[in-house]
């Protein structure tokens, strides 16, 4: 008897974890001719949840928050006990063709600010609605794959430097952990900094990327910081973060650990975000079987690659 039921304990325990969470689509905002809309999905637990709101990469011009080889990476968050809300944002660099350096600072600019804008924007409508979706405001994860990766620490950035574009949140929030895909953080002001502690920052890249810079591409100050640069200037200021870099590797890093590395972004979100252990983690990858690829890169090359 006490077999049968142990077994009809594991056997509903399988069905509950493995369920498909529902999801539902709702208009979060409209901006301008734009109207942006958020997919919901509901994690299959009961009582107050977490939240990871995901933003989808595709080099500020292409890209969908329901593509489908993202969606395995949602459903393993709704495993984990987390909503969430993969949002539309608007696309800046849409049908942009070859700009010349100065014009491409200008218009990216803009174009993640744009970004980020929508992203507080959707982070605006979740925390309005937590106590009805029964949403944790104090435990919400921001994630994004390539130009969404640089949308998230963009947005973390801001925050920490208190930028006008965070009026739209609430006084003192601030996310519960960033994990970045193959990201970067844009400055027109030289090298970025943290006067305020971050959330805790997971960052994955490739040492062999030419869409988004693993370390910097920098011209007077102005340009792109990546995950390398970002993770030397958090340890320098006992911020708490986690470098995972794989050398060689191209921006395949902007997806591979969406699928493949399950088990650090758990160990992450159990240690960094529900634990608030202060950690600083660097975890460098040789894989044997990767070329041995180019490593620096050209402003006009990371422009061509993406444009």
């Amino acid at each position: 008897m006490r077999r049968a039921l142990l077994l009809l304990t594991v056997t509903i325990i399988a069905l509950t974890t493995s369920a498909s969470p529902q999801k539902r689509t709702l208009l979060y905002a409209v901006k301008g001719t734009d109207s942006l809309y958020l997919d919901h999905y509901v994690a299959p637990v009961e009582g107050v949840r977490p939240c990871m709101i995901f933003v989808f990469g595709g080099g500020f011009s292409s890209g969908t928050r329901d593509k489908k080889g993202d969606i395995p990476y949602y459903e393993f968050f709704t495993s984990q006990g987390y909503d969430v809300i993969a949002i539309d944002y608007r696309l800046g660099m849409k049908n942009v063709s070859a700009p010349s350096i100065i014009d491409f600072f200008k218009l990216f600019e803009n174009t993640i600010n744009m970004a980020v804008e929508d992203l507080f924007s959707a982070t605006q409508f979740t925390l309005t609605h937590a106590n009805e979706w029964n949403i944790d405001p104090g435990k919400i994860v921001i994630s994004g794959s390539s130009a969404g990766a640089i949308t998230v620490l963009q947005a973390e950035h801001a925050i920490c430097n208190q930028k006008d574009i965070c009026k739209i949140l609430p006084e003192g929030f601030n996310y519960a952990g960033v994990i970045s895909f193959a990201g970067a953080i844009f400055s027109i002001e030289g090298a970025p900094v943290w006067p305020r502690k971050p959330a805790p920052i997971l960052l994955f890249h490739g040492s062999s990327d030419n869409q988004v810079p693993y370390n910097k591409m920098a011209l007077f100050g102005i340009g792109l910081y990546g995950s390398k640069y970002i993770a030397k200037k958090l340890r320098q200021e006992d911020y708490p973060y986690w470098f995972y870099s794989v050398e060689y590797e191209n921006h395949s890093m902007a997806g591979k650990p969406m699928h493949d590395n399950h088990g650090e972004i758990i160990t992450f979100l159990n240690d960094f975000v529900k634990q608030g252990k202060s950690l600083m983690i660097d975890t460098n990858i040789i894989d044997n079987s990767l070329p041995k690829r180019k490593t620096f890169f050209l402003p006009t090359d990371y422009i061509k690659s993406n444009y």
